[in-house]
């Protein structure tokens, strides 16, 4: 009862924060473009949140090895809110005359301490459920995640238009304080009867002593994914998927709008309010089907992969409106399910220590691969047109779902086992 109570804390603490999150940088950015009049300034804010985050992703196992994950959790919630109050205080005292340098150094270091948020999360569910309801876990977390963005960039654009950029900031403040004491609630148990690890100074000295140097612990999440070929595997599908999936940011949706669909912008907004009510639909639909779902989890996996790429194919072929919407609300559930059983699989093939370093490392290389593939994807545009775009997206997905046959043997025998015990 304890560990599912927890969970639930940390679930709430998440939400909270995503919320806070997407409100802090709508309204942000809005006070950017008012004080500089530049695009380009308001295109510094995500990249300076995204560039932090894989610094931060780097270094984490530096201080995965110094603290456990609900205290590692709490100093980033902890510094996210007063790094937040500072910078809103900045603004409400400096107007147009605040420093940009000043606003993107208090960005980056906010979103470098969040970078630790998703893995030290993602670690810390297996370790506050238990395992056959681990999947539900991921799936409730997913979907409190698709709806908070769903409804969240919609309802901050109507905050910022009518209280104004400064009363929404102050609204996120209030959610970055609420998700800091749910954090503070949330409670490891010992593992195997070992009580929690003392984290005062001597408890730090004497873990300097006996963990590997730094130059080793940062490179042992990736050493940890090498050596297993289930963790190989699943980064390498993550990896390769990763390449065609910023084809679903903004700027190109809008494009495949008004070029492949011949419509305006209130139809962007009806393709992006689609795909993120599919999303929830699907995050749903996997926790109301996840005891028959986790039996064959790879194979659920799989099957959520391909779904999504014989989709994606198809909206890249569509030219009308009302086709569009429709298969982005049914592409929602299969991306969920991949989405949900490549975290569980990813949780259950690694131990709880080991768990922490094999994310920071995924999340490292993901980040950078969202970046890499941003840059390209843009290019790629220019050059081959936006439709081609998303025949390429497509074609990757299934590329990664054709890597998930080859790499299936590795998860079939532990499956076979499984159903056995059951």
């Amino acid at each position: 009862m304890m560990k599912k109570t927890s969970f639930y804390w940390l679930w709430s603490s998440q939400t909270m924060s995503n919320a806070a999150d997407i409100l802090y940088v709508t309204a942000l950015t809005v006070l950017v473009l008012q004080g500089t009049e530049s695009v380009v300034s308001t295109i510094l804010v995500p990249f300076f949140r995204i560039f932090s985050q894989i610094v931060s992703g780097f270094l984490a196992p530096l201080m995965l090895r110094r603290f456990r994950l609900p205290r590692l959790m709490l100093v980033s919630q902890g510094g996210q809110f007063l790094l937040f109050a500072l910078l809103a205080l900045y603004l409400q005292r400096s107007g147009e005359s605040a420093s940009l340098s000043a606003i993107f150094g208090l960005v980056f270091a906010m979103s470098f301490l969040d970078g630790w948020t998703a893995p030290v999360r993602n670690a810390l569910v297996p370790r506050l459920v238990p395992r056959d309801w681990l999947m539900r876990a991921n799936g409730l977390i997913s979907v409190s995640d698709q709806t908070v963005q769903f409804a969240g960039w919609g309802v901050s654009g109507v905050l910022v238009a009518f209280a104004g950029p400064s009363r929404t900031l102050l609204i996120a403040g209030v959610l970055y304080a609420a998700a800091l004491v749910f954090t503070a609630l949330i409670r490891e148990p010992s593992v195997h009867g070992i009580p929690e690890r003392n984290e005062s100074a001597s408890g730090a000295s004497r873990a300097a002593e006996t963990d590997p140097n730094w130059r080793e612990a940062l490179l042992e999440g990736w050493k940890l994914i090498g050596r297993s070929p289930r963790l190989r595997g699943l980064t390498l599908i993550d990896s390769i998927d990763m390449l065609g999936g910023s084809v679903w940011v903004g700027a190109f949706t809008l494009l495949f709008v008004q070029e492949a669909l011949g419509q305006g912008e209130e139809w962007w907004g009806f393709i992006n309010a689609s795909y993120f009510a599919g999303a929830v639909l699907g995050g749903i639909l996997v926790v109301t089907l996840v005891k028959k779902l986790q039996k064959r989890l790879f194979d659920s996996m799989l099957a959520g992969i391909f779904g999504y790429s014989a989709i994606t194919l198809a909206y890249a072929g569509t030219t009308s409106p009302a086709a569009a919407l429709l298969l982005v609300l049914v592409m929602g559930p299969f991306a969920e399910l991949s989405m949900v059983a490549r975290r569980t699989l990813i949780q259950q093939s690694a131990g709880d220590e080991e768990l922490p370093k094999v994310l920071s490392a995924q999340a490292t290389v993901l980040n950078l691969i969202f970046c890499a593939s941003l840059l390209g994807m843009a290019k790629l545009a220019e050059s081959v047109g936006v439709v081609n775009l998303y025949f390429y997206a497509g074609g990757m997905s299934l590329l990664a779902f054709a890597i998930g046959l080859g790499v299936r043997r590795h998860f079939a025998s532990e499956a076979s086992q499984e159903r056995n015990v059951q």
